[in-house]
């Protein structure tokens, strides 16, 4: 019977529209109620997902510029560290100016550098805007930025409008000597715009960066800052309501419209960075989640009045479902399940697609996990971490540690250009990378142009010394090979291995967000020791890694040697030469510029 005939049929037989209405309110109250519940109840937790979401939002990008910041006064503050390492003596002076010179020249932001000496004395001005000076000048020992430096080493000042127009900040860093006296550049906050203007909270959402007074220190519309304290009126009443709140909080923003806004405060300059985002566009969502709930719920009461649509629907409902779940596993949701109880094919198409979407999902978190743990340890222990945790925790072991550094490398980069040095380190690197993973060791870093390597910890191998050694020997291969080639264009720099072997104590260190696996102990600082003792193109090993490798590699003897921090001297070895490239004589330096860092 057709849909019209059982309309007519209806209407001719009263009893039977009973019936129908009974079938009608079951399908509408079966149909639009649970629409109207769910879409009250998505509504309520999506509201509360999207404040949490926009809170992390806010949170991550707020941090992310905090610690950008932090890395820009980190650079300065190190800059000008370097600038105070040795203590004053008589005809300084000039050098001193050229080493200011060349530190404006590096770090745009830096306006002027104060040079002092130990007295508090001026002994060295260079600025971008001023005279430069040299000889004795002011007395500055009363001055806050050097009362400042020498009870705390580092100084930084308040936040200064000149002209009150452009914000300025004046930092300070004592040496480490008190004869060394004091370094004080006067800083211009303008290059910080740099960093807030890159940061787009969604389409409309940006963030300002205010010190403890509410005065504006940037803002993307650099106009703001460039009006001084005439502009930063309401900013300070945004920064008082902002942190009285606990997480986001809903406030009236700098443009008069009311903003999502949160702040995460840089310690060391007592800055605040307050992210932001128009209501309007954060809850954007939510409006568009109540208009789709309410399309369905009118959707609903139409289904309810048409029998046959509703089945219909009934049949198209789990193949829109199967297609929105291709959508969301395109897009890698791969959490997103699909619900189907028709106990037909399509019920099983449902439990084979969420199967599917858990197996990438597993995949997807172990990849991720991965590429997170490569970022901050070896690859090797990365892809362990995965299998066996406990390869990672701090265990005793005998291991061989090989520490390899570059010779004349502190003259070559006073003499050359950073492009050249950075080219030279480069290759340097990718060269020990690949000596490295082809002999299965352990990378724990790179110190400047030193670097340290470690066999037999996190993984284990049969001969732990013999390995080594044949690791040094290609290290100072490969090293000496493009080490000619630098030769070859007037850079004198040549390689040193030093490889000792012994008990230590191996495992991860650091904090949360940041590990490293790593060896301690005293071979550690043995093999050191002997990289530092090691000439140009030349292997030393330690009495262990001789006996070891006896009957395999020939180790010749250098006798007794006298290393610092042992109260005995001790045999040194050397592999022979044989075994290494032939350096042709005043191709490379022979002296240690440096001693390496100690563990």
């Amino acid at each position: 019977m057709t849909d019209g005939a059982a309309q007519s049929s209806s209407r001719a037989m009263p009893p039977r529209r009973s019936l129908f209405c009974k079938y009608f309110a079951t399908l509408f109250v079966a149909a639009v109620v649970p629409l109207i519940l769910g879409a009250a109840v998505e509504a309520s937790f999506g509201y509360r997902d999207q404040r949490r979401q926009i809170s992390a939002v806010l949170q991550a990008d707020a941090r992310a510029a905090s610690d950008r910041i932090e890395a820009f006064t980190d650079g300065i503050r190190d800059q000008l560290g370097w600038m105070v390492q040795l203590p004053w003596s008589a005809g300084d002076d000039v050098q001193h100016k050229i080493d200011a010179l060349r530190l404006l020249q590096q770090v745009p932001a830096i306006v002027s550098v104060s040079l002092l000496d130990e007295t508090g004395t001026e002994r060295v001005f260079v600025s971008r805007l001023h005279l430069n000076r040299t000889g004795r000048g002011i007395d500055m020992s009363a001055d806050p930025a050097v009362l400042g430096a020498r009870a705390n080493k580092v100084w930084y000042g308040p936040v200064q409008y000149q002209r009150d127009s452009e914000p300025y900040m004046r930092i300070a860093v004592a040496g480490s000597l008190p004869a060394a006296g004091v370094a004080i550049a006067e800083v211009n906050l303008k290059l910080i715009w740099d960093v807030i203007s890159a940061i787009r909270i969604g389409e409309t959402g940006y963030a300002i960066v205010v010190d403890d007074s509410g005065h504006l220190i940037a803002h993307p519309d650099i106009s703001l800052v460039l009006r001084g304290r005439a502009s930063s009126g309401s900013f300070g009443r945004i920064k008082q309501l902002v942190g009285a709140a606990s997480g986001a909080a809903v406030i009236t923003g700098d443009q008069g419209k009311p903003v999502v806004a949160l702040s995460v405060h840089a310690a060391d300059v007592g800055w605040t960075v307050i992210a932001m985002q128009p209501v309007s566009e954060a809850f954007a969502s939510i409006r568009a989640a109540l208009w789709r709930s309410s399309i369905l719920i009118a959707f609903g009461i139409l289904i309810a009045l048409a029998l046959a649509y509703w089945r219909a629907h009934r049949m198209s409902g789990p193949i829109k479902q199967l297609e929105e779940g291709v959508e969301r596993i395109r897009t890698g949701q791969f959490e997103h399940r699909i619900k189907i109880f028709s106990g037909d094919e399509l019920q099983q198409l449902a439990l084979r697609f969420n199967e599917m979407a858990s197996e990438l999902a597993i995949s997807q978190q172990k990849s991720a996990r991965i590429e997170r743990l490569k970022q901050f340890l070896p690859s090797q222990v990365a892809e362990l971490v995965e299998h066996s945790h406990e390869l990672l925790e701090g265990q005793r072991r005998e291991v061989a540690v090989i520490f390899g550094d570059l010779r004349g490398f502190t003259a070559f980069s006073t003499r050359n250009e950073p492009d050249v040095i950075m080219a030279v380190m480069r290759e340097y690197y990718e060269a020990v990378g690949t000596v490295t993973t082809r002999h299965e060791a352990t990378l724990i870093g790179f110190d400047g142009d030193g670097v340290m390597l470690l066999v037999n910890a996190p993984v284990a191998c049969e001969q732990p010394a013999t390995q080594a050694v044949r690791l040094a020997i290609d290290l100072q291969m490969t090293v000496q090979s493009i080490a000619s080639k630098w030769c070859d264009a007037g850079h004198a720099i040549g390689f040193g291995v030093g490889v000792a072997m012994g008990p230590a104590t191996v495992g991860t260190v650091g904090y949360n967000g940041r590990l490293d696996y790593t060896a301690m102990g005293a071979v550690v600082n043995l093999a050191s020791r002997l990289c530092n003792l090691a000439k140009d193109a030349q292997i030393l090993a330690d009495p262990t890694i001789a006996g070891r490798v006896r009957d395999s590699i020939p180790l010749a003897s250098l006798g007794q040697r006298a290393i610092k921090g042992y109260d005995q001297a001790l045999e040194v070895f050397a592999v022979a030469q044989a075994d290494l490239p032939v350096k042709p004589p005043g191709s490379g330096p022979r002296r240690r510029e440096k001693e390496p860092q100690t563990h």
